[in-house]
């Protein structure tokens, strides 16, 4: 790929003079100037420094929504991006504001970096979430809905049916949804029901006596949970051309009266609760790990409410009782224009053929040297591999498993998983290897939030072929994503290993960019291999050479190399930095980064969601740039660039710069040793640095501004990496 005009040189040579202003560097701030004044005498405790952590978190949400704005995007794929809106938003409720709930009712008024009492970022979250949820419905009603009608894509409301499609919906109410509906009417013997999480409701207005002489009153009608909240009408029911859809809710307000029989039914409302979804397992109080999660996964359901979604046109008595039945406040109360459930509206991406509405298809490429060898292990001895997903395939990743669980000179292997799915290739080789009589060992992190059924099943089906199955330590998620192979190769046994920055799922690597380093580097592979002995054997690792390792030495390294680059600064040196991760919130790694841009180095952070520190401060932060980058895939790289004095060294990691990562997580770094491959790394950071297509600039107050293109050339670092990486065919 050609480098970018501009940036900054290859790591071969010599640097930059103080004097070169390049004509597309993002960051202008000069480099080398030594500190005016000493970098202990600042404050760098002052929490005005930081930002708070939810509410960046929730102006990640707001870049996402934005995307249904912006018409560079395929139509469809703007409607994707809004629904993605409402499915991080649930999970935002489900986790952190359930949370924040959770240290209130325990009188817990404890701060983070920033100062913001809990109750302070609750008010700032209510403020903010209920104005970009009725922001989402009128870009939803008055912009996405009348563009998919000019592509004849129509959703039809109740007022809109024709008369066949009255009689259609007549006929798979009666047939589909009456046999399965199970009314609750509310009186002393028949309590308010206990409701699933995010389930779809209907409270219900009655009048009259029902069957055994009850004066009607109110009624809470579940939807079934077995059926599609969207369905499409068929052919014969649609205008010529055109693909039309209706939405459950609007086929059982049409026919509500058919379930009360006999009775009134004077208003009938769709709601839905959204329940505290974290999962809490005490670690000195559980034996089995798989058993207590199972048991945890039930009470997920019916967790304590964190979040009621009503109709727009619900009365407010009634709105005020369900908020009384789960012990929620006004603020809490969300009105909206449209569905309740706006995810399940994704049924449409899905059931729709439109390729000109979407993202134009690709195939993901390959590099030359694997072209070269028929096996992969040839291959990868012949030097390191690394692939960049999704412009490159993920496909060697699972071969190289696959042809290791064929391969009689392979005697061992071990992975770890985080998110991978049952059914998967990469769980399909490594039973395979299993019943093959080899030596298999899988880490499983049964807490990945979600993903923990998913997990406890493929548990299962590991073991059942054979494989030694380990969960890991039980106060420390296994988010490292790691593998380990030893072949026999000339009488002498040989390491093989892969590392990355992403999970071993094949599904997201087709969505969420990620490294892969295949290697056989003697000393990075003993390296994988003693944290595996580490993660089965619970002793301490013996000396880890080159990788570096959560929670024992991966922040204090990052800090000294962070000071490292300080130091250059200080001295009169050229010095340069760039952190690529999805969330920046670890107050000590915040301090080192304002203490390196205080000594004079060029900061530059690629930060796609949570970002808590504070950029453009003067004398602290002034050197400090921050982008998010928000297009068609996900960014979920995590790689760290260091200048150090015309010595540069670029490390991937599984771990973001946050407290989690850091200390309550086992995660590993990795260093780019081979040189053309840690060039072509920078060249990516580069890409990035100069993308003015997707690039949102985080200010100094916490908000975002949408870099303009202004008289330069369009620059997506996406549509780059795509062109560059992908098939040519």
């Amino acid at each position: 790929m050609e480098e970018p005009r501009g940036l900054s040189n290859s790591p071969q040579s010599p640097p930059h003079a103080e004097t070169e202003t390049p004509p597309l560097r993002v960051n202008r701030t000069r480099t080398g100037v030594r500190a005016k004044t000493d970098p202990s005498a600042l404050n760098l405790d002052d929490p005005s420094l930081y930002l708070n952590r939810e509410l960046s978190h929730l102006q990640f949400n707001i870049r996402v929504l934005e995307q249904a704005l912006d018409d560079s995007h395929p139509l469809l794929n703007r409607l994707m991006f809004l629904l993605i809106f409402s499915s991080n938003l649930d999970e935002f409720f489900e986790i952190r504001v359930a949370g924040l709930k959770h240290q209130l009712a325990l009188g817990n008024d404890s701060t983070g970096a920033d100062g913001m009492l809990p109750r302070q970022v609750l008010g700032e979250i209510s403020r903010t979430a209920h104005e970009q949820v009725d922001r989402q419905y009128r870009l939803l009603n008055e912009v996405l809905i009348p563009a998919l009608e000019e592509q004849h894509l129509r959703f039809r409301r109740r007022d809109q049916w024709t008369p066949a499609q009255q009689a259609w919906v007549r006929d798979y109410f009666d047939d589909e949804i009456m046999p399965v509906i199970s009314p609750i009417g509310l009186d002393p013997s028949h309590p308010f029901p206990r409701l699933v999480n995010k389930s779809l409701n209907f409270i219900v207005e009655l009048e009259g006596k029902d069957a055994f002489g009850r004066e009607g009153g109110l009624a809470i009608l579940p939807a079934p949970r077995s059926l599609p909240r969207l369905i499409a009408l068929p052919a014969s029911c649609c205008a010529d051309g055109y693909s039309e859809y209706v939405f459950l809710s609007s086929m059982i307000h049409a026919h509500a009266h058919e379930v009360f029989p006999g009775m009134q039914v004077r208003g009938c409302y769709q709601f839905r609760l959204t329940r505290n979804a974290d999962l809490s397992v005490d670690p000195e109080a559980v034996s089995d790990l798989a058993s207590a999660l199972r048991g945890e996964l039930l009470a997920r359901r019916y967790g304590s409410g964190v979040r009621l979604e009503v109709a727009d046109n619900c009365p407010e008595a009634l709105a005020n009782f369900l908020l009384k039945q789960f012990e929620l406040e006004q603020s809490d109360l969300y009105r909206v224009q449209g569905p309740v459930n706006l995810t399940r509206m994704m049924a449409v991406l899905a059931d729709v053929e439109r390729p000109e509405l979407r993202y134009r298809p690709f195939t993901p490429g390959l590099p030359k040297t694997l072209k070269k060898h028929d096996s992969l292990f040839e291959a990868i001895k012949d030097g390191d591999i690394l692939l960049h997903h999704p412009f490159h395939a993920f496909s060697p990743v699972e071969d190289l498993l696959a042809e290791a669980a064929r391969d009689p000179a392979v005697l061992a292997i071990k992975q770890t998983l985080y998110r991978t799915g049952a059914e998967s290739q990469i769980v399909s080789a490594l039973v395979e290897a299993a019943r093959g009589g080899k030596e298999v060992t899988v880490v499983i992190e049964l807490r990945a939030r979600f993903d923990e059924a998913d997990n406890l099943a493929l548990a299962s089906r590991l073991q059942e072929a054979g494989a030694i199955v380990i969960y890991g330590v039980m106060a420390y998620k296994t988010h490292a994503k790691l593998m380990h192979i030893v072949r026999r190769e000339r009488g002498e046994l040989r390491y093989y290993a892969h590392l990355g920055t992403g999970n071993y799922h094949s599904g997201t690597a087709k969505l969420y960019t990620d490294y892969s380093l295949m290697t056989a580097h003697e000393v990075l592979c003993e390296d994988v291999h003693k944290v595996f002995q580490q993660l089965s054997g619970m002793g301490k690792a013996r000396h880890i050479e080159h990788l570096l390792h959560a929670p024992f030495t991966l922040h204090e390294q990052m800090v000294a190399m962070i000071d490292r680059e300080a130091a250059h600064a200080a001295a009169g040196r050229r010095a340069h930095l760039i952190i690529k991760c999805n969330s920046l919130t670890e107050p000590k790694l915040i301090r080192a980064l304002y203490r390196a841009s205080h000594a004079g180095v060029e900061c530059d952070l690629i930060i796609r969601g949570m970002c808590c520190l504070r950029p453009g401060v003067p004398g602290i932060s002034d050197n400090i740039r921050v982008r998010s980058i928000i297009g068609r895939f996900l960014e979920h790289t995590r790689v760290f660039y260091f200048h150090n004095d015309a010595s540069p060294e670029v490390w991937a990691s599984s771990a973001d710069f946050m407290e989690r990562n850091m200390f309550h997580r086992v995660e590993t770094c990795f260093p780019i040793l081979d040189r053309k491959l840690a060039a072509r790394v920078r060249k990516d950071l580069e890409t990035y640095l100069v993308d003015n297509c997707q690039s949102w600039l985080l200010d100094s107050d916490g908000g975002y501004t949408k870099r303009e293109l202004g008289d330069t050339a369009p620059i997506s670092a996406q549509e780059t990496l795509l062109y560059a990486y992908a098939s040519k065919t």
